[in-house]
Formats: structure tokens, C-alpha cells, sequence
């Protein structure tokens, strides 16, 4: 019995597919769908944005973006908020924010679902790190904990309820504890 081989896709023939809901990533040379966000995740991610845009965009410092399609490093990621330093956002010929980022985010923010596998996304924020990112997250709602990392230092990790909680920076003006974040559930 003579079995075809099928091709795997490169990272172009990936990008030229349709968008999936969830949405995947081409990892590694592998389409990976992202699990389907669930109450706690949402609540993060809905809290969060506006949070960090509240104090970032105003003056023109930064943006924070909810599910975008980051392709860089031969990789094409969708992290749950990618932040991006005001004058690192791409633009189009009009000057208005561009469909596509080819670049890595600034700050990475991983929200970690019950079915979702931590190494995958570990090794996401480990890539933005690699790609020039200043500052990956990863909040993980069932452990309370937040992990942050940093580009060649030590992850620190934050589980107490009045640990105040590491930002890049440029958003240094964002003050938010363990408590608060995870008190959003209760919201």
C-alpha cells in the first residue's frame, strides 16, 4: 500500500489560509489551535486591555491589542494582549495602524486556560524574548500566580495577593497587584 506524504506547510502557504476561531499559530513548522477562551481567561484579557491602554495610549507611549496575529522569527503567534511601544506599531501608507505585525510585541501576555498546555506557551514567550520583547506574562487563573519574564534573567513569580506586579518600563505608571488582577473574577 503506497501512502501519499503530504507536505507541510511553510509559514507564507500558512498565512494565506483563513483565520480560524479560535484562533492557530504556525509553530515549529505545525498549525496549533489555540484552545476556546473560557470565563476566567475573558475576564483577564477584557480587564486587562483597557487597564494597560488607560495608561499607555493617552500619551502616545504604547498600545495594547487583544488577539493579534504576530508572525516573526519564522514563527506566527496570536498572543492573548500584545503591547507595542507607540513608534514600533506598524502603519500603512495612510498612517493608520497596519493589518499585518511582523514584529514581536514589546510585552507578550499569556493567559493560561484549564486545557491549555503551559510549555507551548512558555516557549511563545520565550520566542518574543529571543525576537527583541522587553517583558512576557504569563497569568495563570487556576494557580493565582503570574509569571513574568525577562530577556536573560531570572523569572519572577508573583503569588502573593499584595505582590505588586512587574511591567516594561514604559508602562511603569501601571500599578497592579496579584489581588486586584485576580480580583476581577469577583467583578
Amino acid at each position: 500500500m503506497v501512502q501519499a506524504i503530504l507536505k507541510p506547510l511553510t509559514l507564507d502557504e500558512f498565512l494565506q489560509l483563513p483565520e480560524t476561531k479560535p484562533a492557530s499559530e504556525y509553530i515549529d513548522g505545525q498549525i496549533i489551535q489555540k484552545p476556546m477562551p473560557q470565563g476566567k481567561h475573558s475576564i483577564v484579557q477584557g480587564e486587562l486591555v483597557p487597564a494597560i491602554n488607560f495608561i499607555v495610549k493617552p500619551q502616545k507611549i504604547a498600545r495594547a491589542f487583544p488577539e493579534l496575529r504576530c508572525t516573526f522569527g519564522g514563527r506566527s503567534i496570536v498572543p492573548d494582549i500584545a503591547v507595542f511601544v507607540w513608534d514600533r506599531i506598524p502603519r500603512d501608507e495612510n498612517g493608520e495602524v497596519s493589518n499585518t505585525f511582523a514584529i514581536s510585541p514589546d510585552w507578550t501576555i499569556e493567559i493560561l486556560s484549564p486545557d491549555q498546555n503551559q510549555t507551548k506557551v512558555t516557549k511563545n514567550i520565550l520566542h518574543c524574548l529571543k525576537y527583541g520583547s522587553q517583558m512576557g506574562w504569563l497569568i495563570d487563573p487556576g494557580e493565582r500566580t503570574v509569571f513574568v519574564y525577562h530577556a536573560n534573567q531570572q523569572v519572577e513569580v508573583f503569588d502573593e495577593p499584595d505582590m505588586l506586579i512587574s511591567v516594561p518600563s514604559f508602562a511603569s505608571h501601571l500599578q497592579l497587584t496579584v489581588c486586584e488582577l485576580f480580583g476581577w473574577f469577583l467583578e
